[in-house]
């Protein structure tokens, strides 16, 4: 879906009509005390009509300052020049707005963006809570939300860091732990953003992780369920049951555990997400062990290690015993038949971005 998708908004951003008010060039240089200025301008690259900074050469001038407190200030003002210049790119009517550590640019009206705002800042205490020795904040730079008005202006941006070929699953939003961490998701009202925000937030507090994909998406729908209990009545669980049952055989439990699976643009996706979601509910009901398992899981193993030292289990036979299989060990994380090496999170995208259905 995602490669047709890609065809058809490859084509430059359009300006919005409706505002003509005049706005203030963005900054081509970011300044910092007792330092050459960073030429941001000189620094973007044109990802499918935006600009993306080369974040690399970012962070190499920050770090060369003198503290860490100049360094937090300079990568701030890196992020803010990065957003006015994506503002720019999207058009008239997108605004960035902020609270506390939280950044939103989009064309929410003003008490909508303030609320939105204000859910994100709460939301990201909440999960720190509710993932007490797992979660984690960056001591630098801001917590970025941007709202696309359209599913155009968002595939066409998220497709830069998509590989050129294959199809993809449809999305809502995403996270893109690339250089300055942020995550996005297309306009609508703040009651069907909320669970995406709940989602997207909970990745960033994990992408300090190396853990597979299975256990950072349980980790995230748990999360979001729990701070954004969903709308939608859930499937019948014994018809659920049932379509576990039949879709999971020994290819495709392996693209599981590898994370190949979330990429899946069939039922395989979903199915994906729900068996991360109860794995994790499991596993977590004795949170001081599973703590333990999170902080030393591993994706390139698809934490099979960790669940055997810090639970007790073996990743294989609990999956069987899931599904009403006898045991077979062909289930368990099987690294060496994995035709591409996991990455940060189990499905890191080009530049590290991850998908959210």
């Amino acid at each position: 879906m995602l490669s047709f998708l890609k065809s058809l908004v490859r084509a430059p951003a359009t300006t919005p009509a409706g505002n003509t008010v005049a706005r203030t060039a963005p900054p081509a240089l970011v300044n910092a005390t007792g330092a050459q200025p960073f030429d941001l301008a000189a620094s973007l690259t044109d990802a499918c009509g935006f600009p993306v900074v080369d974040w690399d050469a970012a962070q190499q001038w920050v770090e060369a300052l003198p503290d860490e407190s100049a360094q937090a200030d300079a990568w701030s003002a890196c992020e803010l020049a990065w957003l006015e210049h994506m503002r720019e790119a999207l058009g008239p009517g997108y605004s960035v707005g902020s609270k506390g550590s939280v950044i939103v640019l989009s064309t929410l009206p003003g008490h909508v963006a303030d609320a939105t705002l204000a859910y994100v800042e709460r939301t990201l205490r909440h999960i720190m809570r509710v993932l007490d020795g797992v979660a984690f904040t960056p001591d630098w730079g801001h917590d970025i939300l941007i709202v696309f008005d359209d599913e155009d202006a968002y595939y066409r941006y998220i497709s830069h860091y998509y590989p050129d070929a294959g199809e993809f699953a449809s999305s809502s939003g995403m996270y893109i732990n690339f250089g300055c961490g942020h995550f996005v998701t297309v306009k609508a009202d703040l009651h069907t953003i909320e669970p995406i925000i709940a989602h997207e937030l909970t990745h960033s507090c994990l992408a300090h992780l190396p853990i597979p994909a299975w256990l950072n998406e349980g980790l995230a729908v748990n999360t979001e369920h729990r701070l954004s209990p969903p709308a939608y009545k859930p499937p019948n669980a014994q018809m659920q049951h049932a379509r576990h049952q039949k879709f999971w055989g020994v290819e495709e439990i392996q693209e599981f555990w590898s994370g190949k699976s979330f990429l899946r643009n069939d039922e395989g996706n979903e199915l994906s997400y729900d068996l991360a979601r109860i794995l994790v509910a499991q596993f977590a009901k004795d949170w001081e062990r599973f703590k333990q398992f999170t902080l030393g899981a591993d994706a390139a193993d698809g934490a099979a290690s960790a669940a055997q030292e810090h639970l007790g289990i073996d990743l294989g036979a609990t999956v069987c015993a899931l599904l009403e299989l006898a045991p077979n060990a062909a289930y368990a994380p099987q690294p060496q038949t994995w035709q591409d090496a996991p990455e940060r999170g189990g499905f890191r995208l080009a530049g590290g971005a991850r998908l959210t259905p």
